[in-house]
C-alpha cells in the first residue's frame, strides 16, 4: 500500500433526507480541508436538492416511490455510471441494497451506521440502545457487503451517555459522531490508508 496524503479521490453521494452528513461532506470540500471531491450527490427524495446546488454540485432525484426495488436499483446505477468515480458514500442513505446492487460497485460502497457495530444492526438503533440502557453510543463508517451492516469496519466513535437521555437525546448526540466518523472514513480512503483484509479492515493512521 502507498500512502498519498495528496491524493484526491472522487466520490458521489448518496442521501434520503437527513442533511447532517451531506452538510459536513460539502463544507469540509468547499473549504479544501481535504482530498475527496464530490462528483454528484444522488437522492429518492428532492429534499436535499436545494442546499446541494448552493455548493455546485450536481443533484438528481431518483424516487423510489411506485417502483419496484430493481427498477429503482436499475435507474441508480444508471445514473452513478454517468460519473467517474472511486468511491460511493451512503450518506443516510436510508435504503437497504440488493446483492446485486452492491457487487456492481464491490468494495466501492461506504456507510455510516448510527451505531457501534456489531451492536444494534438495521432500523432505530437508537431506541434499541435506549431500551436496552446502554452507557455508549457510537457510529461506523463501513464497507457495505450483501449482509446489513455487516461490511468491514474502517472507522467507529463513541459518546457516553447515562440514564437521563431520551431516544431523542441520543439522536441529536449520535449525529455529531455520524458526521465526524464519516468524514474521517472519507478522509482515511483519500489518502489510501485504509486496505481490506477479508472481513477486516487495516488502516494506517
Amino acid at each position: 500500500i502507498q500512502i498519498n496524503p495528496n491524493n484526491r479521490k472522487k466520490i458521489v453521494v448518496l442521501v434520503t433526507k437527513e442533511h447532517h452528513c451531506l452538510a459536513d461532506i460539502l463544507v469540509r470540500q468547499h473549504f479544501e480541508t481535504w482530498g475527496a471531491e464530490v462528483q454528484a450527490v444522488i437522492g429518492n427524495y428532492e429534499s436535499l436538492r436545494s442546499f446541494t446546488e448552493k455548493f455546485d454540485i450536481p443533484f438528481h432525484c431518483i424516487s423510489h416511490e411506485n417502483l419496484t426495488k430493481e427498477t429503482f436499483e436499475k435507474q441508480l446505477i444508471a445514473q452513478i455510471q454517468n460519473y467517474n468515480f472511486d468511491y460511493i458514500i451512503l450518506a443516510k442513505f436510508m435504503r437497504i441494497l440488493s446483492p446485486q446492487f452492491v457487487s456492481t460497485f464491490e468494495n466501492k460502497l461506504v456507510n455510516i451506521h448510527h451505531s457501534f457495530l456489531p451492536a444494534f444492526i438495521g432500523a432505530n438503533p437508537y431506541k434499541q440502545a435506549h431500551a436496552r440502557g446502554v452507557k455508549i453510543i457510537g457510529a461506523t463508517a463501513h464497507f457495505v457487503t450483501d449482509q446489513l451492516d455487516e461490511g468491514p469496519i474502517i472507522v467507529q466513535d463513541i459518546r457516553h451517555v447515562n440514564h437521563t437521555y431520551t431516544v431523542k437525546d441520543m439522536v441529536t448526540a449520535g449525529k455529531e459522531i455520524e458526521k465526524a466518523v464519516l468524514s474521517r472514513a472519507i478522509r482515511l480512503l483519500s489518502e489510501d490508508r485504509v486496505m481490506r483484509n477479508d472481513y477486516k479492515t487495516i488502516v494506517f493512521e
